[in-house]
């Protein structure tokens, strides 16, 4: 598929997920709006309902770690949420930063935006605006941004090398990054990397680790740390959607190997 194509199959599926229930999303990596198939397994993301500034409303089960964790946010910092969905990381990310802190959260699916907007409604929050925008262009000034998070979202970015480049457009000097996201070690059997559904759970749209860490190095963040690591083991139900019975032995055996990953860096 070509860059522009693969925007609108995440687009559209992100914007059908954002108008269902949110508790028919925690569950699941892209929620039950088809968009991965049968692709509803709840490993992928990491736990907040113990989470400072976590909003259960917000919470769509879409993220792959806890980028927030190892953001070193402070009181009074500008942070930038790409991806920012519903709002959660975005909530999170405000309770750090404080009354004087601002945060802003970018994201390309309108339903997306709006529903962010009413959660923000709801809790009353001035310092926190949501935008609508794409990665590779985003919407805001040179040097704006103290801290930029993401959550398993740049994945799903056509082009990462300009993404990277956005953020490190937008950071402030010495400013730095957190960004959750889904990695692989070997490649994925082609079938999988062709099936857009898949694409959009999450998987298909992931670079090899090493790649996706000179990505970051090449845009001239410096100073990169893998903060967190951890594997992901998709369901054989799910893989069987794509893979022969033989096949999936083959994956199985082959030491092919999903992560998710927190990655820090510095501009």
């Amino acid at each position: 598929m070509k860059a522009e194509d693969l925007k609108l199959v995440v687009k559209e599926k992100y914007g059908a997920i954002a108008k269902q229930n949110v508790l028919s999303n925690q569950s699941s990596c892209c929620g039950n709006s088809g968009c991965c198939g049968e692709l509803e397994f709840s490993m992928i993301g990491d736990e907040y309902a113990n989470i400072e500034g976590h909003n259960p409303d917000a919470d769509m089960g879409l993220g792959c770690g806890i980028p927030t964790e190892f953001a070193q946010i402070k009181k009074g910092d500008t942070v930038v949420d790409l991806g920012s969905g519903a709002g959660n990381d975005c909530f999170v990310a405000r309770a750090l930063a404080g009354e004087n802190g601002k945060i802003i959260g970018i994201d390309m699916t309108e339903s997306m935006i709006e529903k962010a907007r009413e959660n923000n409604q709801k809790l009353g929050y001035g310092n926190i605006e949501f935008c609508l925008g794409d990665i590779e262009d985003l919407p805001l000034a040179d040097n704006t941004a103290d801290v930029v998070i993401s959550n398993c979202v740049l994945n799903l970015v056509p082009n990462k090398d300009k993404a990277f480049a956005e953020i490190y457009r937008i950071l402030k000097p010495e400013a730095h990054l957190s960004v959750s996201d889904i990695v692989l070690k070997g490649e994925l059997p082609e079938k999988l990397k062709q099936a857009a559904e898949m694409y959009v759970g999450c998987v298909s749209g992931a670079m090899q680790k090493d790649d996706y860490l000179k990505v970051i190095s090449n845009s001239g963040l410096v100073n990169i740390k893998v903060q967190k690591e951890k594997p992901i083991d998709v369901p054989d139900s799910v893989l069987l959607n794509y893979l022969s019975p033989q096949e999936l032995i083959e994956y199985k055996q082959s030491g092919i190997g999903i992560f998710s990953i927190t990655v820090y860096a510095e501009k």
